[in-house]
């Protein structure tokens, strides 16, 4: 089938759209404003020069989530001709329902991984048969921000590196603000399945030196990693220094002085607290790590990394109008800029720390964006399982929640988790 793909795309590509009535087809960006304002203008820029196309660009519908939104388009037939924010743990859901097509069968898709400088990156995209469904857009390393104007007040002049230097800082803050805390986080209380993404993972990748969680359907966890990391949020919470009630505001408020932040954050801070300042008011680092981490060795992070896949239900026509769109995007390095000034987010391209068209806006324009490309290759990106509901949501239930209240001791939760998942993975 995948060969029948080739010499239809072929066939479309000489024959253009010449002569051809126009052709409609329909993108879904990721249910956030920036991403959105994104792709409607690079879909105007190219319906202005391709008069024969019609894009339509809206954002996913979340019913509750935007993974339910496509699952629930594609049941009912009316699924997008492409769309973004697709992690590779739904990409393998939906490659084995076969609601999605593979890029590499379009002609010039060599072409396209060369001309964004992405050969590095598209290597740990590739799925079990050797094809190629997701094309990464961005890649967000999750790093931890600080308070650093909090920290130099209780004369801290550079964050906490280790778990027991974190508990020192968070016993120095109780001693002088009782009122403030280390860390606000109310989500480590409920079982939402893609929330483990922003606190766990985070952690357990830094502990573990960036170990796998799964290899098909095998559990190579670092149990002793995981396990410290359950004991760091524990001990948190039972010193006091974790805040659990779903406030609106706490790092920004200076109630909290670190948080798990990704860089889409900081349009948003810009327009609404412009008093947080990169290297004034607040600094970034990779997470903590456990005292006996080696103190010479990277520390990894969980890497936000999502991208766009075209649906099998579109005509051949319509995957080929859509290719031609997305190769348009991706193969000028100019769009990857403004994916950056609109987004704040880092492409998923292999120069993005090296190339000065980047470089010099960020220094210029977003300083903090250099800490989140310096840690891109430390970043690992979420299971590649279809199970990841099931699996996450598991981690909240069985294990966090438990750990948090008591109910089990961390080395009790990490088995249980374990003993469950083994059970989904059968």
């Amino acid at each position: 089938m995948r060969e029948v793909w080739k010499v239809w795309a072929f066939g479309l590509l000489v024959l253009g759209f010449v002569g051809m009535a126009q052709i409609e087809i329909t993108f879904w960006s990721a249910p956030n404003p920036s991403q959105e304002v994104f792709w409607r203008r690079m879909a105007e820029r190219y319906m202005a020069e391709h008069p024969g196309v019609k894009i339509t660009v809206s954002p996913i519908p979340e019913t509750p989530t935007s993974e339910a939104g496509i699952l629930a388009a594609i049941a009912g037939g009316v699924a997008p001709t492409a769309s973004e924010n697709i992690f590779i743990g739904f990409g393998d859901e939906l490659v084995r329902s076969q609601a999605v097509v593979p890029w590499n069968a379009f002609p010039g898709w060599e072409d396209l991984v060369k001309a964004r400088n992405m050969e590095e990156t598209m290597k740990s995209w590739i799925f079990a048969d050797g094809n190629y469904y997701i094309i990464p857009m961005y890649v967000n390393a999750m790093l931890i921000a600080w308070r650093i104007d909090i920290l130099r007040e209780l004369g801290y002049d550079k964050p906490p590196r280790t778990y027991s230097e974190v508990l020192a800082v968070g016993e120095r803050l109780k001693a002088v603000h009782p009122d403030k805390f280390l860390w606000l986080r109310s989500e480590l209380e409920v079982p939402t399945w893609w929330q483990r993404w922003f606190d766990f993972f985070v952690f357990y990748y830094a502990a573990s030196g960036g170990q796998p969680f799964l290899i098909g359907a095998e559990i190579v966890a670092d149990d002793k990693a995981a396990v410290e990391a359950l004991r760091f949020f524990k001990t948190l919470r039972d010193k006091k220094l974790l805040i659990t009630e779903p406030l609106a505001a706490g790092f920004e408020v200076g109630k909290t002085i670190m948080t798990v932040l990704g860089p889409w954050t900081f349009p948003w801070w810009k327009e609404n607290y412009p008093e947080l300042v990169y290297g004034k008011t607040f600094v970034l680092t990779p997470p903590p790590v456990p005292d006996w981490y080696p103190a010479d060795a990277p520390v990894f992070t969980f890497a936000d990394a999502k991208g766009v896949v075209m649906y099998a239900q579109a005509t051949l026509e319509q995957r080929q109008a859509m290719w031609d769109f997305i190769r348009w995007v991706l193969s000028n390095t100019e769009h990857d800029l403004a994916w950056v000034q609109i987004t704040g987010m880092l492409p998923a391209r292999d120069d993005v720390s090296t190339n000065p068209l980047f470089i010099t806006y960020i220094q210029e324009k977003e300083p903090a964006l250099l800490a989140y490309a310096a840690n891109i290759p430390y970043a690992v990106p979420p299971i590649a399982h279809y199970q990841y509901v099931q699996i996450q949501e598991l981690m909240g239930l069985e294990c966090i929640y438990p750990v948090l209240v008591g109910d089990l001791t961390p080395e009790e939760g990490w088995a249980a988790w374990k003993a469950a998942v083994r059970t989904v993975l059968k």
